[in-house]
């Protein structure tokens, strides 16, 4: 489960970087033709798709590859295991 949630923050940051460029190219390609608020309206609609579909699609990954990990016949490897302690 800790890598599936690594795994979703790597690809909530991912899809906040990548819907920040896709969401300021729409706005100023819409801003250049002819529909400003829907280009804006688009641009945020955009950036949340991809914040959202960033945070499920890196869980479900970090999910999948901690399981095939976990299950292949490695021998001894142990699995994944996280463990993490507050610092003072």
């Amino acid at each position: 489960m800790s890598v599936a949630q690594f795994g979703a923050v790597i690809g909530m940051i991912i899809g906040i970087i990548n819907g920040t460029i896709l969401a300021l190219h729409i706005g100023t390609s819409s801003a250049i033709s002819s529909g400003v608020v829907l280009g804006v309206g688009s641009g945020i609609m955009t950036f949340c798709i991809n914040v959202i579909l960033g945070f499920f699609l890196g869980f479900l990954g970090g999910a999948l590859i901690a399981c095939i990990y976990n299950l292949a016949p490695w021998g001894e490897t142990g699995g994944i295991k996280v463990e993490l302690e507050v610092g003072q």
